[in-house]
């Protein structure tokens, strides 16, 4: 169920900037979409913590502008609660496919959207 609810646009907004690789490789930028208290589960299994993943993040897939870019698709939103989205979308970088559930959360005085959970799973190559 896609709602295009101003909150969803708003996570899904977000999702794309931190696909971007100015925004991979600025822990400055990378730490206005990210929840202090963020968590990711990523394709390879690993499980990473807001620090982990902002000192990583430049050296990850996706980071050099020159580089591979995600090519994101098929966005799914819901509104789970005031101030709290679940997106679903897929992704394809380097022709692997990931399946992406992420969770981005309202916070502060200023309502910013930051990501609080995120998890990939890799997509076999005859997977549908």
């Amino acid at each position: 169920m896609n709602r295009e609810t101003d909150e969803v646009r708003a996570a899904i907004a977000g999702e794309l900037r931190l696909m971007d690789p100015d925004v991979r490789g600025s822990r400055s930028l990378a730490q206005e979409l990210l929840d202090p208290d963020f968590v990711e589960v990523g394709a390879s299994g690993r499980r990473w913590t807001y620090e982990e993943m902002l000192a990583a993040l430049p050296e990850m897939d996706g980071a050099a502008a020159s580089g591979p870019r995600y090519e994101p698709s098929h966005f799914r939103g819901v509104l789970l609660a005031p101030g709290l989205v679940h997106l679903t979308y897929e992704t394809t970088l380097n022709g692997n496919r990931a399946r992406r559930s992420s969770l981005w959360r309202r916070r502060g005085a200023d309502g910013t959207w930051q990501m609080y959970y995120h998890q990939a799973t890799p997509v076999p190559l005859d997977g549908v």
